[in-house]
């Protein structure tokens, strides 16, 4: 009983893979399944970059809708290897913010719209809130990193 209450208060130095499953799921997830049809299809990146209508800038929307797919997907893949991560990190969130006020700015009757839609912005962008403030872990291709962990 003594051990199983240990086990199950202490970590056990496990929070860097657990930090490590994280980058590997959501990073390969957003990658794979929102960044790649954005970075991938130059013809929707003036349409996705129009949303940045909604806090007040007009201008390249192209430029706007190629860095959504950049951070979804290029970053994606910096936050996996653990690289660049707090500049990733920080782009990824302010995309799913921006995804946010897409979908809260919907129609009522759109069914991509309020709350409901926009939850899976909102906790996108937690998670990336909170990736920033931990760190990409020790297991991370981040130069330097395993000299100032040992």
């Amino acid at each position: 009983m003594n051990r199983l209450l240990c086990f199950l208060t202490n970590n056990l130095g496990m929070t860097d893979l657990g930090l490590l499953i994280i980058r590997l799921v959501i990073g390969f997830s957003m990658a794979a399944f929102h960044g790649w049809g954005k970075i991938s299809n130059p013809e929707r990146w003036a349409a996705i970059g129009g949303n940045m209508e909604l806090i007040g800038i007009s201008f390249l929307p192209a430029f706007w809708g190629f860095m959504a797919g950049f951070a979804e997907f290029v970053c994606s893949i910096l936050v996996i290897l653990g690289v660049f991560f707090r500049p990733a990190t920080t782009l990824l969130a302010l995309t799913m913010f921006m995804a946010m006020l897409r979908h809260l700015s919907l129609p009522a009757d759109d069914p991509g719209s309020g709350l409901n839609g926009a939850s899976h912005a909102m906790e996108m962008a937690a998670v990336y809130v909170a990736l920033w403030f931990s760190g990409p872990g020790k297991y991370s291709l981040m130069p330097g990193r395993m000299k100032e962990q040992a």
